[in-house]
C-alpha cells in the first residue's frame, strides 16, 4: 500500500475517532462514555485508537481543543465583520457567549473540560484560543484610547472569567430570555470600561 494511501487512512481514522468521541462526550458526558463505546461507534479497534491517542483523556483533550478552536474561529469571524475597534470587541464577546453555549459544545468545553483536564490545563487551552483574541482586542482598545491606559493581562483574565462563568450559567439555564439578559448585563459591564471624553461622556 502506498504511503500516501496509508497516511490518508490514518487521518481518516483519527478524524472519525474525534467525531464520534465528540458526539458521545457531548451527549452523555465524559464519565459516562467508555473506550469500547467510542471504538464501536467509530468502527475501529482499540489498537487503532491507541495508535492515535494514549487513552480516553488524550482523546478528550483533542476534542476539547477542536471545540475551543471552533469557538475562537467564530469569535474572530464575528469581530472581523466589523470595522470599528469597539464594535469588533463587543461582537466577539457576544459571539463567544452564543458559540460557547451551543449544546454541541457546552458540556465538553465548560463542564467536563475543567473537571477532566484540571483548571490549569483547561485555562491554558482557553487562553490559546478565545483568550488570545480577547487580549488582542483589549490591547487595541487601550492603544487607541477607547479604554483607559492600563495593563491588559489582568483585565483580559477578569473579563474571560466573567464570560466563562456566564456561559457556564447559560449552559444550565432554561429561560428563553436568559441569553439576551446575560448579554445586556455584560454589555453594561463592557461599556463601563470605555474612557470618558473631555466633555465627560463615555468615549
Amino acid at each position: 500500500m502506498a504511503e500516501g494511501v496509508r497516511a490518508r487512512q490514518r487521518d481518516q481514522t483519527r478524524a472519525t475517532l474525534l467525531r464520534e468521541g465528540r458526539r458521545l462526550f457531548a451527549a452523555h458526558g465524559y464519565a459516562a462514555v467508555g473506550l469500547a463505546e467510542i471504538v464501536r461507534a467509530a468502527g475501529v479497534t482499540k489498537g487503532a485508537l491507541y495508535h492515535h491517542f494514549s487513552g480516553k483523556p488524550d482523546l478528550f483533550r483533542a476534542v476539547l481543543g477542536q471545540v475551543q478552536q471552533e469557538v475562537a474561529d467564530r469569535v474572530a469571524g464575528a469581530a472581523d465583520r466589523r470595522d470599528d475597534p469597539w464594535d469588533r470587541f463587543t461582537a466577539g464577546c457576544r459571539e463567544f457567549l452564543t458559540a460557547a453555549t451551543d449544546p454541541d459544545r457546552q458540556r465538553v468545553m465548560l463542564v467536563d473540560g475543567p473537571a477532566v483536564l484540571g483548571w490549569t490545563e483547561w485555562r491554558s487551552l482557553d487562553e490559546a484560543a478565545s483568550g488570545r483574541h480577547l487580549a488582542e482586542a483589549l490591547a487595541e482598545l487601550v492603544r487607541t484610547g477607547v479604554i483607559s491606559r492600563q495593563p491588559v493581562a489582568p483585565l483580559a483574565h477578569l473579563l474571560s472569567g466573567a464570560m466563562n462563568e456566564a456561559a457556564l450559567w447559560l449552559a444550565g439555564s432554561t429561560g428563553p430570555a436568559d441569553l439576551a439578559d446575560t448579554w445586556a448585563a455584560l454589555s453594561r459591564m463592557l461599556d463601563a470600561l470605555r474612557a470618558a471624553d473631555p466633555a465627560g461622556r463615555a468615549g
